[in-house]
This record gives C-alpha cells, sequence and structure tokens, in this order.
C-alpha cells in the first residue's frame, strides 16, 4: 500500500470508528466488487462522450451502498465530470408540491463537486470559469463579451426553463464586471433554487420564474448542458436513500415520485439526454416490494426486471440494477488489512496486529453474528476499527486479549413507518 498523508488517515479512521463512508481516501480501502466498479467506469465514460446512463444501486443496510457511490463519484471526477450529490430524506424528494423536490435539488447543488473541489460548493468556481473563459475568447477575437456568453448559451434557449436560466449567467458575468458581489450572490442563490418565491427573485434579478418542485428534473438537463459548456464532461447525480420513497405513508405520493423517476428511466434510456448520469442506492425491499417498491409501479418493475438467465451466480450488469453482491470472506480479509495499513499510515513495519489476528478476528465475529459479519460488514469494520485504536492507545495490551471483548452487532434494517393502508384504519 502506498504513502498515506495523516490527515487521510485520521480522516478515514474517525469515519470508519463512526460506522460511516469516509469521504476522502477511499482509494485505500476499496475491496472487491471489481465487474460492478467497472460497469459503472463505462457509464461515466459514455457520459463523457455525449451519452447518458441510468444505475439503481442496490444493497442491504451495511452492505456498502454509500461507499460504492462515494467510489462512484470520485471515479466521476477524474474522469473531468461535475457531480451533484444528496441523501433523500422526508423533506428531500423527487416529487413534491411543497418544496421537498426543490429541496432535494438545493441539498445536492450544495455539494456540487469537481476534481479541484471534490469536496463540494463547486458552483461559484464553475459560474467563474465559464465567464473567464467567455472574457478570454471575447479579447482573443475582438467581439463583445455579450455576443460571445449569448452564443455559448444558445443551446440552453432550446431546453425547458433556459432562457431565465441563461438570463441568470448573463447576470452573474455583469455582476463580474462591475465588481457588483452583492448581485453574483443573487444570481448563486437562484442557481442553488433558494429563492422561495418568484416575487423575491424578481426584486433581485431580471428573472420570471425560480427553479421550483415542477422545474427539478428538468433543470438537471440544464445543469448538465451547462458544466460541458463550461468545459467538463458532463453531469453525474447521485442519490442515496431511495428507501425514503418506499417509506412515505402516502401511495399517491410514492407513484408521482416513481413517476418522476420513470421519465428519468425513459429519456436515458431512449438517449433524449446527453452528459448526464443518475445513480440511485436504494435497499432490496425499496426495488422488489410489490405494494410499496418500485415494483409496485408496473411500468418500472417492467424496465428494472432483472435478467431471468442471471442465475446461479451468474451476472449481467447491462441493465439499469445493479444488485452489491456480498463481500466474500477473502475480501473481508483484505479490507481488513488495508485498515490496519492505515492506522500505520502504509508502513508495513508499524501495523499494531499480525495477520493472525486479522483471521482470529473474522473467526470471533463469525461466531458472534454469522455470515451478517462480511454480508453487511459495516458493523464488523467499525468494531476492527474501535479495536486497532484501543491497541493504538494501549501499547502495552495484546491484541489477543482483547478479541474476546470485540461486540459487533448484527446489522439490523429500519422498519418502514406504517403502510398506507392501515393509516386511517379506526374499529
Amino acid at each position: 500500500m502506498s504513502t498515506i498523508r495523516r490527515k487521510d488517515r485520521d480522516l478515514i479512521i474517525q469515519a470508519l470508528s463512526a460506522g460511516v463512508v469516509p469521504r476522502v481516501g477511499l482509494q485505500h480501502i476499496q475491496v472487491g466488487r471489481s465487474q460492478e466498479v467497472g460497469a459503472l467506469v463505462r457509464d461515466i465514460d459514455r457520459i463523457a462522450d455525449s451519452g447518458s446512463a441510468v444505475r439503481f444501486v442496490i444493497g442491504e443496510y451495511g452492505a456498502g451502498k454509500t461507499f460504492f457511490l462515494n467510489l462512484v463519484r470520485l471515479i466521476a471526477l477524474e474522469r473531468k465530470c461535475v457531480t451533484i450529490h444528496a441523501d433523500l430524506a422526508p423533506d428531500r424528494r423527487l416529487h413534491a408540491t411543497g418544496g421537498q423536490a426543490r429541496g432535494l435539488y438545493a441539498e445536492a447543488v450544495r455539494n456540487m463537486a469537481t476534481r479541484t473541489k471534490p469536496e463540494g460548493g463547486a458552483l461559484p468556481s464553475i459560474v467563474e470559469r465559464f465567464v473567464t473563459e467567455c472574457v478570454r475568447e471575447a479579447e482573443d477575437g475582438g467581439s463583445p463579451v455579450e455576443r460571445v456568453i449569448d452564443r455559448r448559451l444558445t443551446p440552453l434557449l432550446e431546453m425547458l426553463g433556459g432562457h431565465d436560466f441563461s438570463t441568470v449567467l448573463k447576470t452573474y458575468w455583469r455582476a463580474h464586471e462591475d465588481g457588483d458581489d452583492s448581485l453574483k450572490a443573487a444570481a448563486l442563490r437562484w442557481l442553488r433554487a433558494e429563492y422561495p418565491t418568484k416575487t423575491e427573485a424578481r426584486q433581485a434579478l431580471p428573472v420570471r420564474s425560480i427553479i421550483d418542485d415542477a422545474d427539478v428534473y428538468d433543470t438537471f438537463k440544464l445543469l448538465s448542458a451547462f458544466v460541458r459548456i463550461a468545459g467538463y464532461t458532463g453531469l453525474l447525480v447521485v442519490f442515496d436513500e431511495m428507501v425514503n420513497l418506499y417509506k412515505l405513508q402516502s401511495s399517491q405520493a410514492r407513484n408521482q415520485n416513481y413517476e418522476q423517476l420513470l421519465r428519468m428511466l425513459n429519456d436515458v434510456l431512449q438517449g433524449n439526454v446527453e452528459g448526464l448520469g443518475f445513480v440511485f442506492g436504494g435497499t432490496p425491499e425499496f426495488l422488489l416490494d410489490s405494494r410499496r417498491g418500485l415494483y409496485s409501479y408496473k411500468a418500472l418493475q417492467s424496465r428494472l426486471e432483472e435478467n431471468s438467465f442471471a442465475t446461479e451466480g451468474r451476472i449481467d450488469l447491462s441493465g439499469p440494477v445493479i444488485r452489491l453482491q456480498s463481500l466474500s470472506p477473502e475480501d473481508l480479509l483484505v479490507l481488513l488489512g488495508n485498515i490496519r495499513s492505515v492506522f500505520a499510515l502504509g508502513d508495513a513495519s508499524a501495523f499494531l496486529v499480525p495477520d493472525e489476528a486479522k483471521t482470529a478476528f473474522m473467526e470471533h465475529c463469525n461466531k458472534r453474528i454469522g455470515e451478517a459479519y462480511f454480508r453487511t460488514p459495516r458493523n464488523t469494520i467499525k468494531a476492527f476499527v474501535q479495536f486497532l485504536s484501543v491497541l493504538e492507545q494501549n501499547p502495552d495490551t495484546q491484541w489477543h486479549e482483547l478479541i474476546g471483548a470485540v461486540s459487533p452487532e448484527k446489522e439490523e434494517p429500519e422498519e418502514p413507518e406504517a403502510d398506507d393502508e392501515l393509516v386511517d384504519f379506526r374499529i
């Protein structure tokens, strides 16, 4: 393993000890799932080649979905894509009329990332890059800057919502020229969907609309076109915790969200969008439940059903659904070794435990919680990090003395809220 920066080491250990995915250094701990990663890499390359892609990444609680999604985002950034991401929640979903869809969009755009700003907040730098390139082109060609901007933004005018989107970008340029920071902030606020009403937006900008619940998907398409104009290869949209749609009590609200998913899926499968990709993370129940999941919406079921020939260990990664395979015991052994190396900053001479400690740890976990220790490994990894942390801070302690005290818990899925068919039941 290569040398690891202490800052990255500390961030990785801090995240894993809390049972969450690190924001940096994923390459130091990634194991297995090479075929699934390869399929997403091909998707990203297709997006960068003016194509489109959509994937539903399905796995049990604690099986590594969030880790996988973050890894995919990092790969997209390396391919010079722009990424945006958010977790769905009760106040953030794909379709709504009370601001929840706008809230999802706003959260995703706040997390906008590029290769040079991988931790988010990249929208201002992308807009600034666009303006700077337009100014440079105007100076080189002896043309007015406004004419260059208009020419570059022409493709947006043919898209729904494109006129006001372009107007806001031109307003940002004028504010840039005039040194008007408040107007620049207003333009960015509009692009982040932070204006709650059209009236408030009109008071600050020469626009007639805002990005609202009904406009979210169309604005993703505008964003994908704009980032390509700004010099990036495409836009990857990553949404995790899709199970929150499954948990919606109202069947009407669920179906409206599923209808929006169907629209996205159809556009991608039919090749109606360019330079845009979606990756959704969810549980098997979210996909397969015939009463509340995606399979309850027949049009989605027909598009997402898995290949009936992919049985007995055979896989087919050509469809929209990727089922995350369980880590093998061998994969988990390698993962524990990677974590050990992270603690040692990549220096094998500084390992806290020998190889036999990893094997003994896995045998102990297997006895306590059975095969779930590698099928949903989050709590096992958390326990191993805590095990090493104690050894690091108590150098006189022997590793074999601690093994018996390790108590990894079996990952338990959250219970969905009461089904809407029973919500209004009265005796």
